[in-house]
């Protein structure tokens, strides 16, 4: 039995401690999700004025559609959490509700009875009576223990009537965090709805312009082209390089510990979202009109934000491509980083860079910017967001 109690005080402690570790990540998921949503409300705001931003805007507004659907499936599940929470405590308070309710009656027996044999006269009479010492003793100890009993059950009954009153005002707390939840869905809702009515409108006027989005996306795709063509060609001289020279132990270790940072290399912009992702997709508007295959991924920023390297390594390249403006190149190992739209550069080549250096800063577009990221593992191109942090 003392086993069996302390292995389930241990599964109670580690389903508590679980729990709360569960809140915390849904808390501070919550926080990023608002806070990307914030970001998208101030670049939607920014871009509001630009020409040929009907496209870019979509993009975002989807992305905040997309947010505000997971934080309404993470307060649906907040919701049934809390009201399972009041169903067992319901029944917790049903409980313990029936066990005083119990005690009340015994107790209302023993002052019955007690007060049936309050006068002392019939207690003296009961004990001389009997027909030994030891039958005297054991009535002496019953009239004893009788008092006693009472008073026992009496602090019984406090302490029921106290856990009882602990558990309502715990159900109470629970109903009104439901009401909390509730309340934050319904106007997460309502902010949803306005969102995707939103989204319909772009889509609308952007569906009017189909034919001069076409030759836009013909001269877009020729952009990629010489910007992949220039990168391909500046892999193949660097790799070439290394292969008639022997591997040094410092490429080596670089290469695998990129390898070994997969999915936890830091951005290479302090505040974004990825506004461009990587490979081929269909246009938003246009189902039939698949957008070039994107070597890379974009993401919106802040006007004339910095950019950072995400790996120590070294600047191999820093060129112009049209389209893309100035660009730099960073070999880490076997592994590049390709950093595009910069207006002004910090670092020049053959230059060691660290983790979180600066490497410089974007372009202006209207009152926003963005950066073009790729990484390459030797001439292999990348999906860079399954090596960036979530």
């Amino acid at each position: 039995m003392r086993r069996m109690l302390l292995l389930t005080m241990l599964a109670l402690l580690l389903a508590t401690t679980a729990s709360g570790q569960d809140v915390s990540k849904q808390n501070e998921r919550k926080r990023q999700i608002e806070e990307e949503i914030s970001f998208i409300d101030n670049q939607l705001k920014s871009i509001a004025g630009k020409q040929k931003a009907t496209t870019e805007q979509l993009t975002l507004i989807r992305k905040r559609v997309t947010n505000r659907q997971t934080l309404i499936r993470d307060l649906d599940q907040k919701i049934a959490i809390v009201n399972d929470e009041m169903t067992t405590k319901q029944r917790e308070i049903n409980r313990l509700q029936k066990e005083l309710d119990t005690l009340k009656i015994y107790y209302e027996k023993l002052i019955y009875n007690t007060y049936k044999n309050r006068d002392t006269r019939v207690w003296f009479m009961y004990l001389l009576s009997s027909e030994s010492v030891g039958q005297g003793y054991r009535r002496f100890s019953y009239l004893k223990s009788l008092a006693g009993e009472v008073n026992t059950q009496a602090d019984k009954m406090r302490e029921k009537q106290e856990e009882l009153q602990a558990e309502r005002e715990k159900l109470a707390m629970i109903k009104a965090q439901a009401q909390v939840a509730k309340a934050e869905r319904e106007e997460e809702y309502r902010k949803l709805v306005a969102e995707e009515k939103q989204s319909q409108e772009d889509m609308k006027r952007l569906a009017r312009s189909e034919k001069q989005y076409r030759n836009e996306l013909a001269a877009k795709r020729k952009e990629i082209a010489r910007l992949d063509q220039e990168i391909r060609s500046l892999l193949k001289a660097t790799v070439s390089a290394k292969n008639k020279k022997d591997q040094t132990k410092v490429d080596v270790a670089l290469s695998g510990q990129f390898a070994l940072n997969k999915g936890k290399l830091p951005w290479p912009v302090k505040q974004g979202v990825v506004s461009e992702r990587f490979g081929v997709h269909n246009h938003p508007v246009y189902k039939n009109l698949k957008l070039p295959d994107n070597p890379g991924i974009s993401f919106s920023t802040t006007k004339g934000a910095d950019v950072f390297c995400v790996f120590d390594g070294e600047v191999r390249k820093v060129f112009f491509m049209p389209g893309y403006s100035q660009c730099v190149l960073v070999q880490h190992g076997e592994y590049f980083t390709l950093y595009c739209k910069l207006s002004k550069i910090s670092v020049k080549n053959g230059q060691k860079v660290k983790t979180g250096e600066k490497l410089g800063s974007l372009e202006i577009d209207g009152n926003t910017s963005s950066l073009h990221f790729q990484l390459w593992k030797g001439t292999d191109k990348q999906d860079p967001e399954k090596w960036l942090r979530k």
